[in-house]
């Protein structure tokens, strides 16, 4: 017996916005296959907005509800069944998140979870993330976001440390990192590292997954430190408008991609790994897994 069933998940980031749907296929007999049927991504960048006026301007605001109002249309004509919609530390910030997500749950019929990082970092984990892992390894998990970007060590196939930083890509463009946060994160990372032998990256978010498309690297075989600094390097010879014309980057790309870069090699250099591995997953992947196993709660259509 074979059933099929759709879920959705909405991904509200700093940077942009997304709409997952996955196919979920249950076979007596057979573990559930997670497929995805859909993915649509809007660059709405609320975190230009937030991180320096604190709040999302009016024009943003109206892009979240057309946004969502076609979310919702697009999950009615998929026949998505249940989902899930979670905004992380742009709407987390905003003077006017909680105002937003309330008027997009009247108007767009969508109800949005505003999560802290700690909650961002859990449902990530509910991804395949460990199916990459090996017992025998230590890694530092980064996953870059417009806002913040969240670490973990896996030791021996276990989560030993964890936590989020406000350093992500929009806030690097605007200029709004502290010193003092990229200190506090060198220190937090060769504190929870200095201990293994070998820790190698694993790196997640729409940048890295860029970087190694463009690669021609197989599934499953990581990016060199040499790889990347030298990318990141090249990335930095071209003005915005080349990187656009010449390297064929989408414009919601073409800026993000250097801070995104600068944030995997620093994690490199003061974890010592030598090697990113890229296994293609994010918030949205975890929110369909934590829907279907009840670890979050959802919203049936």
């Amino acid at each position: 017996m074979l059933t099929i069933k759709k879920y959705a998940a909405i991904d509200i980031g700093s940077n942009a916005v997304r709409l997952l749907i996955s196919n979920i296929i249950e076979q007596k007999g057979h573990p559930v296959k997670f497929k995805k049927s859909s993915l649509v991504r809007v660059p709405i960048r609320l975190g230009s907005d937030v991180f320096l006026n604190g709040e999302i301007s009016e024009e943003n605001k109206k892009r979240m509800l057309d946004t969502m109002t076609a979310f919702n249309l697009l999950m009615k004509s998929h026949k998505v069944v249940t989902y899930k919609a979670c905004a992380t530390s742009a709407m987390r910030e905003a003077d006017n998140g909680v105002e937003i997500a309330d008027l997009i749950s009247k108007t767009a019929n969508i109800h949005i979870d505003i999560i802290d990082g700690e909650e961002e970092a859990a449902i990530i984990a509910a991804t395949d993330l460990h199916s990459y892992i090996k017992e025998d390894k230590t890694y530092l998990y980064v996953d870059v976001g417009g806002g913040s970007t969240e670490f973990s060590v896996f030791h021996h196939g276990k989560t030993v440390a964890s936590r989020s930083f406000k350093i992500g890509t929009v806030r690097l463009l605007n200029d709004i990192v502290k010193k003092e946060t990229w200190s506090d994160l060198e220190h937090w990372i060769k504190a929870n590292t200095k201990g293994y032998d070998k820790v190698d990256l694993i790196g997640s978010g729409g940048n890295i997954n860029k970087i190694f498309k463009i690669s021609g690297k197989a599934l499953g075989k990581p990016l060199t430190y040499f790889y990347l600094t030298t990318y990141y390097n090249k990335l930095q010879t071209y003005s915005y408008e080349e990187r656009i014309t010449e390297l064929e980057l989408n414009q919601d790309r073409a800026d993000v991609i250097i801070p995104a870069t600068r944030i995997y090699l620093s994690a490199m250099k003061w974890s010592g790994a030598k090697d990113i591995y890229v296994p293609k997953i994010g918030l949205s992947d975890g929110i369909i897994k934590s829907v279907y196993y009840n670890t979050v709660s959802s919203v049936n259509i």
